[in-house]
This record gives structure tokens, C-alpha cells and sequence, in this order.
């Protein structure tokens, strides 16, 4: 049986995480459709006090959705994401205050923690980064 490429559960498995930007929101964007846009937080429970999901199955910060994305765990970092992180951050409203990692991560997080932020708008975005990443890549 032939599997859907676009089946959320497709990633990131063995050699098939994403290795480009565009690759990142793309898969991140499925993440969410999937999970859920989760807003305060990486995600819900992120100390396993109330919760016994695990980490990847729970709905999640645009953050933590490209971190899942490249590294399969919603909190680890890796270059890819943080550049993904960096491309997202200028792209949304009037871009970070600061430069690094943090900030980007925080101002990411601050777009979609916005009240009223939906899934399908966090969705929306990613793939037009997406497409926007591939454009200047070409």
C-alpha cells in the first residue's frame, strides 16, 4: 500500500526529515494541521504533571511544530530549525527586536500566541513561507 506524502505521521522518520527551509515549513505546517495550534506555551502539560501523551501527539507553539519537524522531538533544537525560526521571525509583523535565537523563537511564538490565532492561519503561514523560501532559493 502506497502511503500518502502528506500524511503527518510521514515525518520525520529515518532519512526523511526535512532539510531545506521550505522542507521545515511544510512539515511543520502538517504538524499543526494535524495537532493543533497550541497557544502560552511549546505545549500543553510540558512538564507531564497532568498529561501522559507523549510530547509529539500534543498540540504545539509554530515553534515547537518546526523543531518537531526537523528533529522529531518538539524541544530540540538543530540548525535547520533555528534557521527556519529566523526566516519565520523576519517574515511576521514587523520582525524581532533582536537577533538571536531566543528572541526569534519568542517573536515566532508571540505572533502565534496572538488572540484570536487560529490553526488554519498558522497553517496558511508556514506554506507561504514555504513557497516565499523556494522562490529565493530558485
Amino acid at each position: 500500500m502506497k502511503q500518502n506524502p502528506t500524511d503527518p505521521t510521514n515525518f520525520p522518520a529515518g532519512d526523511r526529515r526535512p532539510t531545506t527551509v521550505a522542507g521545515v515549513f511544510r512539515a511543520a505546517a502538517r504538524i499543526l494541521a494535524a495537532n493543533g495550534l497550541y497557544q502560552g506555551d511549546y505545549l500543553p502539560d510540558p512538564f507531564d504533571r497532568e498529561m501522559c501523551i507523549p510530547h509529539f501527539l500534543r498540540p504545539m507553539s509554530i515553534v515547537a511544530a518546526v523543531k518537531r519537524a526537523v528533529t522529531g522531538d518538539p524541544h530540540t533544537e538543530s540548525l535547520v530549525a533555528n534557521e527556519a525560526i529566523s526566516v519565520l521571525a523576519l517574515r511576521l509583523g514587523d520582525g524581532p527586536q533582536w537577533g538571536d535565537i531566543a528572541s526569534l523563537e519568542r517573536h515566532v511564538d508571540n505572533w502565534g500566541d496572538t488572540e484570536g490565532r487560529t490553526t488554519e492561519s498558522a497553517v496558511a503561514v508556514l506554506y507561504a513561507a514555504a513557497d516565499a523560501s523556494e522562490q529565493v532559493a530558485a
